[in-house]
């Protein structure tokens, strides 16, 4: 008998001419991929009126796998890609893919404004903490102390959080998975394309053979179970002590509140120019 996850891999993937994939063994990339098609499932939507699109890095290759229209752009640039499309179809259910690097340093700008307009796009943010298809280099979300390729003695920056950087910028929905919390990701990326207006879904991600051997954080699955232990849910996050905080980060829904969004208002402005 055909399993589920079988039936949805051919139903939603481009497997006969797009795999085996590229991703190393054990990325989570892979993870994130499975979450998404399950997410798009339980929403029943159909394929013809989605948009994916992504940047560079090894996030940008997963709209090459997806059975729908997809859009590989620039470094940085994907959000501006997807803004087009979704005003010049408002209709269609516009979804991003990005990595920590692509989304927060050359594409940072774009990322802070989307959030600001509350615009109607929903981004899956791949936080694996590095630049992981370029060589290695330090990322605007490297931890501070962390080596990589650029910072070989140490990373002397301090890291952006993405979930909170989102929320303080007005994004209208702003939640944060991992890749070991995979059926908990599922439903925040359902919720997160469900929610009118700005959606952001930060995945914590592992890059085991870029950032994990640099640091000695070991192999995927090591990585899997550092996920595990560090992640804190929203409520258990405020009952306990700052001090036992300090190596821990939030998971779960940051940031869910009902207010206009850019795409719907600037449909009004275009009505009443052309009433006028």
């Amino acid at each position: 008998m055909i399993s589920g996850m079988t039936e949805l891999r051919h139903k939603y993937l481009r497997h006969h001419k797009k795999f085996p994939h590229v991703w190393c063994p054990g990325c989570g990339n892979g993870i994130v991929l499975g979450a998404f098609i399950r997410a798009i499932e339980r929403l029943n939507l159909k394929k013809d009126d989605i948009v994916f699109a992504s940047g560079i890095g090894c996030s940008g290759r997963m709209p090459t796998y997806v059975d729908f229209n997809t859009l590989h752009t620039t470094h940085g640039r994907a959000l501006t890609f997807a803004t087009g499309i979704k005003l010049a179809k408002p209709s269609l259910n516009v979804i991003v893919v990005m990595g920590d690097g692509d989304a927060t340093a050359i594409g940072g700008n774009h990322f802070i404004h989307a959030a600001r307009r509350n615009l109607d796009l929903t981004a899956v943010i791949i936080n694996n903490q590095i630049y992981g298809m370029t060589g290695g280099q330090a990322s605007p979300t490297t931890p501070y102390g962390a080596q990589s390729t650029t910072s070989p003695f140490s990373n002397i920056e301090h890291a952006f959080s993405i979930a909170e950087l989102a929320v303080a910028a007005g994004a209208s929905f702003v939640a944060r998975g991992t890749v070991y919390h995979a059926a908990q990701l599922d439903k925040l990326i359902e919720k997160g394309i469900r929610k009118k207006g700005f959606s952001v879904i930060e995945v914590m991600s592992n890059c085991h053979v870029q950032f994990g051997r640099r640091n000695e954080m070991g192999d995927p699955v090591t990585m899997l179970k550092w996920f595990k232990d560090h992640a804190v849910s929203k409520d258990d996050g405020s009952s306990l002590p700052p001090d036992s905080l300090h190596d821990k980060f939030t998971v779960g829904i940051l940031a869910d509140e009902d207010k206009p969004n850019y795409i719907e208002a600037y449909k009004e402005i275009r009505e009443k120019s052309q009433r006028n």
